[in-house]
């Protein structure tokens, strides 16, 4: 399975989200901020970091590159798109995915391992987990706390994906820390699989995101 994963100025999780596509068993190829053409591969992955050095606001202006028209042509023709963390945060800022990814309650920059729900089973990236499973992944954001007006729309869609179990560090609303669309296709989360995805990282709990991409039909 060939699958991008998207590079801008200040992406610095890309070769994780590389190296964990290759354990998953995928094929994966860097693509970066200006390739428009998106249609030969199979899924996407858009990776963590800093992505303009996170000016006016995290995402706002990797959202204006023309890679995103790619993007948006892959979500139509129905393949597989994870955002990452700074992924996440691009999603929602061209409004793939519901809500947004906002400054921290404590306003602090956050980086520790947490537990994780994983409360809907229905995209690629969380087919292989059991609903209600608790996973350990890291997170490490200063903007992640999630809200979104559409609570209850976004609930009863099965939208929610994951949910900080325990703690909740950022104070997202409802402890909601990664949504889908409406299709399931499209997702974002703000911790980080490709760091917890071989046990020597002390967890291998996030590898599953990749694996169901992969096994996605």
């Amino acid at each position: 399975m060939k699958i991008g994963v998207i590079r801008f100025p200040g992406s610095n999780c890309d070769r994780d989200v590389y190296h964990a596509l290759e354990l998953a068993g995928g094929d994966p190829e860097y693509v970066w901020w200006n390739q428009k053409y998106l249609s030969d591969f199979d899924a996407i992955v858009i990776p963590g970091g800093f992505s303009y050095g996170d000016y006016l606001r995290a995402g706002a202006i990797a959202s204006i590159t023309p890679v995103i028209d790619g993007i948006k042509e892959v979500v139509k023709e129905e393949k597989p798109v994870l955002g990452i963390c700074n992924g996440a945060q691009i999603l929602a800022e061209v409004g793939l995915v519901p809500g947004v990814f906002t400054n921290n309650k404590n306003a602090k920059f956050i980086c520790k391992r947490v537990e994780l729900k994983v409360t809907s089973t229905r995209t690629p990236f969380t087919s292989m987990y059991k609903k209600g499973e608790i996973i350990q992944m890291p997170i490490a954001h200063a903007e992640g706390r999630y809200y979104t007006k559409e609570i209850d729309k976004i609930r009863d869609q099965d939208q929610i994906v994951l949910k900080f179990e325990g703690e909740n560090p950022n104070g997202s609303i409802e402890a909601i820390t990664g949504v889908c669309d409406e299709s399931g296709l499209v997702c974002a989360v703000m911790p980080h699989p490709e760091r917890a995805s071989e046990s020597v990282l002390g967890s291998n709990d996030g590898l599953k995101f990749f694996e169901g991409i992969i096994n996605f039909k």
